[in-house]
């Protein structure tokens, strides 16, 4: 399994700050949000690195500005418990049920043992901090792939 970085999520409490920061302070564009109903978020991309090449599939390294829609929604949680901040890294993947068969088979602790939608209509899964030295890990196998 060959995994490439493909976004870094970032729990956000005040969006309005954050796009002052990101967009207005930084000049970087920010994508139009994407609702994701199911995690109860409001996904805000922002490119942050190029593509691989010219009329790539898949875009370069992105931010999401995670924005909970619920108090239910895990940003919510997140952010009521250690405040906004660095949420997660994506790693992109070419066959996420694959990559999951493979980190079971090492006796990985998975939050996802099957894959779920994900935003862009990818499919993501999540790997359990304690498997990783602390950092939250979202496997993703984009819906072009």
């Amino acid at each position: 399994m060959k995994a490439v970085l493909d976004h870094i999520g970032i729990a956000v409490k005040d969006l309005q700050a954050a796009l002052a920061f990101y967009r207005d302070a930084l000049g970087l564009e920010i994508e139009a949000p994407e609702e994701v109903p199911s995690q109860h978020v409001r996904a805000h991309f922002i490119a942050v690195g190029g593509a691989e090449h010219p009329g790539a599939r898949t875009p370069g390294v992105r931010l999401e500005l995670l924005e909970a829609t619920a108090a239910e929604s895990p940003i919510a949680k997140y952010i009521d418990k250690r405040g906004p901040g660095l949420h997660h890294i994506t790693l992109r993947v070419p066959d996420l049920r694959a990559a999951l068969t493979a980190l079971k088979a090492r006796g990985t602790r998975l939050i996802d043992e099957e894959p779920r939608a994900g935003a862009e209509g990818s499919l993501i899964a999540f790997v359990h901090p304690s498997a990783t030295g602390g950092v939250l890990i979202e496997l993703k196998q984009s819906a072009h792939d």
